[in-house]
């Protein structure tokens, strides 16, 4: 025989309201201990959908702010795609640049992947040092990394050097070992379920 006393509605949310009020007196004193102001380095990697959607998500979230942002996209060239055409709307806040020519199975030519990532990552290191931007993504930086056709070091010296306040969010897959250690939030996107395998296509407002 169960002998507890069932609690009636008001002593149910009584109860709740005394928990929430401890976890609120926790939170503020977690939250008191959290001064320190600085540019983050923010790396969303892993094999599943999303790198690229959160990273534009910050971007989105940014302009709203009224800050200023530069985009650098490595390899989706030829793809127009949603987010590009709604920053058409925000010109006075963001710089957009392009410069991929499609994955490498597309070009079929490593010579010319190399010299469009090495473009792409002169225009990078602009925005990074700049005194425009308050945020910078770099879209599937890590996939060119990930085939060698910019040097590593180059990347973290440049991240390591960048203007103190500047946020920078790099995506793509396989991100190296050693963007892992110096970011400051790393996300890796792990798959569960998608479409694709189910032979549906991608769509528009979905993957593109």
């Amino acid at each position: 025989m169960d002998n507890k006393k069932k609690l009636t509605e008001a002593e149910l949310n009584e109860r709740h309201a005394f928990k929430m009020q401890k976890k609120k007196e926790a939170r503020d004193k977690i939250l008191a201990t959290k001064i320190i102001e600085k540019g983050l380095i923010i790396i969303n990697t892993g094999k599943g959908k999303g790198k690229t959607t959160a990273g534009f998500g910050i971007i989105f979230r940014a302009i709203g702010n009224g800050m200023k942002v530069g985009i650098v996209q490595f390899v989706k060239g030829k793809w127009e795609t949603g987010e590009r055409f709604a920053l058409d709307k925000f010109k006075e806040q963001v710089q957009f640049y392009t410069m991929g020519e499609g994955f490498t199975w597309e070009t079929q030519s490593r010579e010319r992947d190399i010299i469009a990532a090495q473009k792409a990552w002169e225009k990078s290191k602009e925005l990074i040092n700049d005194d425009i931007n308050d945020v910078v993504l770099l879209d599937e930086l890590n996939i060119v990394l990930r085939y060698n056709y910019i040097p590593i070091d180059d990347v973290l010296i440049a991240l390591k050097n960048k203007p103190k306040h500047k946020h920078v969010i790099i995506t793509g897959r396989n991100a190296k070992e050693e963007l892992i250690e110096i970011a400051d939030l790393v996300t890796n996107m792990e798959i569960i379920k998608h479409p694709f395998r189910s032979g549906i296509k991608a769509q528009k407002g979905i993957e593109f």
